[in-house]
């Protein structure tokens, strides 16, 4: 199975000709759940740090989903999203910030920067680079680069939140689909592994829509990565300086359905697809 959540928006490109829903719009509805993922950040800060997490810096944020689910959260919540498509947060600041009440926009701010240097500023409680966003870091001295960033940049007992997949279905050609129904409508997702490198380890994904009307949106987002195990990220985290690294591995439920609820681990069962969280405690 493919991920569930495929990769940030940032370096993505639209489809074109326009439709009735923007490609930016649609990703949001089918591939992320800002609701969740605050969830789990607050949560698990709390257990790790014993006190709340106030400031949130979203790498790759993309549509800043998460960072407008952060600041509607708590009063005191502040957010800052960074990415170097300086389109999507146009977007972004046009669609998503104006969605959000003017005490809650005063608190996050949209910064068009590179992760590997982006400018000084307040260290953060925590950083999350969700949606696999990281890989497109395919060189390991890269990779180790920006998590250094990341370790540099955090406050003094701050905490790094990244996700990753994989599964022996990550290494396949493979095109998946399922549907999307919510308060909005409905139309189709499609998930495309186009290629896969074994020597390299670079992959090649697409992000499809159906719509109802009978449009597609072919290839409405692109993606060109490596896909890294989760011995090299943690290998990486450590090198890079944060002291503990924890995988938190999804449960399922009686009917072998993922139950949503990740916990930390440090084995698991091979599986086709999975997805997972770590947190990198600097």
């Amino acid at each position: 199975m493919p991920p569930s959540r495929p990769a940030t928006v940032a370096r993505a490109h639209p489809a074109s000709p326009p439709y009735p829903e923007h490609p930016h719009r649609l990703y949001e509805r089918a591939v992320q759940c800002p609701e969740a993922e605050v969830d789990f950040l607050t949560e698990h800060f709390r257990r790790l740090r014993g006190r709340d997490a106030r400031l949130l810096r979203e790498d790759f944020c993309g549509t800043a989903a998460v960072c407008c689910e952060w600041v509607r959260r708590h009063a005191d919540n502040r957010a800052r999203g960074l990415d170097l498509d300086a389109a999507v947060l146009d977007w972004a600041g046009t669609h998503n910030l104006p969605l959000l009440a003017p005490a809650e926009r005063a608190r996050l701010r949209l910064v068009h920067a590179d992760v590997l240097t982006p400018p000084p500023d307040e260290p953060p409680d925590l950083v999350a680079a969700m949606n696999f966003s990281y890989w497109l870091f395919a060189e390991r001295a890269r990779l180790k680069a920006y998590f250094a960033a990341v370790q540099r940049a955090l406050a003094a007992d701050g905490v790094f939140f990244l996700d990753a997949y994989g599964g022996y279905d990550a290494f396949r050609e493979i095109v998946e689909e399922r549907a999307v129904e919510d308060a909005q409508g409905s139309f189709t997702y499609r998930w495309e592994q186009a290629s896969y490198d074994p020597i390299s380890g670079m992959m090649d994904c697409h992000i499809h829509f159906a719509l109802p009307d009978g449009k597609a949106l072919e290839r409405a987002f692109s993606y060109r990565w490596r896909l890294w195990t989760l011995p090299e990220i943690r290998e990486l985290l450590l090198e890079a300086g944060f002291r503990r690294v924890i995988v938190y591995w999804q449960g399922w439920t009686d009917d072998g359905e993922a139950d949503g609820c990740f916990e930390p681990a440090e084995n698991a069962d091979a599986d086709a697809g999975w997805i997972c969280y770590l947190t990198a405690e600097k």
